[in-house]
């Protein structure tokens, strides 16, 4: 790698984004932590990069609200000069029938999942044109593949970030600047409360491996695409799901 890089990851205070983060840091990027709440969680992760060599920022946010997500751009590129890669990873998946759903419960979600992606990648795309190199790295999910009963904002955000993905990468393909999306199965999370757990567990079933993923499974995926031997994967969906059927 020329230089030292830097990624921002979105919601890598726990669970995938953290794994992504450490990931990352250990393949030598500086890393910018995010979490909305917990400063405390944040900062562990932060300090667990830099027990590997490389530089941490924690930018806490509400990747939901664009003056976060503009602060949180504004604060990585003071200290880093550029972000070189963007992990669009943090994401709400709740549950809530379509004619149930209030619209202010609709955009929220939609915020979260995808608007937050065009915000960062919008004030972080220059700097990697400027470069001739970057990586944009979404998030998807199964939700991305299949409409869920009880979740048509969750289907209809994640579908949005895989349409921004395609378009991204055919527009800045050309400028040294790959995006795919990752769409991982069920994987079992270090911080998961009783709820999430008792959507996830049952899935095992649905997996031809035979058991759940795992954060740091998810996380190699990204740590390839947003690698110099990933520079040829571009506009595509990478599924981490054991084989689950999609």
């Amino acid at each position: 790698m020329a230089g030292k890089r830097t990624a921002l990851i979105t919601g890598s205070n726990k669970n995938i984004g953290r794994a992504c983060a450490l990931t990352l840091a250990k393949d030598g990027y500086n890393v910018v932590i995010n979490g909305s709440q917990d400063r405390q969680a944040a900062q562990k992760v932060a300090n667990e990069a830099r027990d590997l060599g490389v530089e941490a920022l924690v930018a806490m946010g509400d990747v939901g609200q664009r003056a976060d997500c503009m602060r949180m751009a504004e604060e990585s590129l003071a200290k880093f000069g550029t972000v070189d890669v963007l992990v669009n990873n943090a994401a709400v998946r709740e549950d809530g029938g379509f004619l149930e759903l209030r619209e202010d419960e609709w955009r929220r979600v939609m915020a979260i999942n995808f608007d937050a992606s065009y915000w960062l990648s919008r004030v972080l795309l220059p700097g990697m044109v400027g470069k001739g190199w970057g990586r944009i790295i979404n998030f998807a999910g199964m939700n991305a593949i299949h409409g869920y009963n009880g979740r048509a904002h969750v289907s209809a955000s994640k579908h949005a970030s895989w349409g921004l993905t395609k378009a991204l990468a055919k527009e800045f393909g050309p400028k040294g600047i790959t995006a795919n999306i990752v769409s991982p199965g069920p994987i079992m999370g270090e911080e998961q409360d009783a709820v999430q757990a008792a959507h996830i567990t049952p899935m095992k079933a649905r997996v031809p491996v035979g058991r759940l993923g795992k954060p740091d499974e998810v996380a190699a995926a990204v740590a390839l695409l947003a690698s110099d031997a990933g520079a040829f994967i571009n506009g595509q969906m990478i599924q981490v799901n054991g084989g689950a059927e999609t």
